[in-house]
């Protein structure tokens, strides 16, 4: 039986999951793979390449994403995600400098909006050191 990269990814989690054992990706080049549905709880994708991976539908609560190459596609509209993931991608929307966009700005000055993205762990651990985010200031309003 021939195997796809695929079917080679998808045996090593199913593997990971009946054995108990941790699903370790790191630094792995997952770019241009269907992995749509996959449990992906609790891996470690950090440094992995995701470009142009199908994750539809995969379940990524858990999963530690810190400087893997994950694209904003249609590919990756549905996964399932939690609190680390949605806090960590809130902070870096935070901290884009967005302009002539005043919905933004409103919704970025909501104080859930800044407590949650400082609750990311890229702001509650020290080797990030990364600040946590504050109010726009009140001259950007014009």
């Amino acid at each position: 039986m021939k195997h796809t990269r695929e079917s080679i990814i998808a045996l090593i989690i199913n593997e990971c999951r009946k054995n108990g054992t941790d699903i370790v990706l790191r630094r792995a080049d997952l770019s241009g793979l269907d992995l749509r549905g996959l449990d992906l709880r609790d891996a470690d994708l950090r440094r992995a390449d995701l470009r142009r991976a199908n994750l539809q539908g995969s379940d990524l609560r858990g999963a530690d994403l810190d400087f893997a190459g994950y694209e904003l596609s249609c590919k990756t509209i549905g996964i399932k995600a939690d609190k680390r993931l949605v806090s960590q991608l809130l902070y870096h929307l935070c901290r884009m400098d967005v302009q002539d966009c005043p919905e933004w700005d409103e919704l970025r000055n909501d104080e859930r909006v800044i407590a949650l993205a400082n609750q990311s762990h890229v702001v509650l651990h020290d080797f990030h050191d990364l600040p946590e985010i504050e109010p726009l200031k009140a001259q950007e309003e014009k």
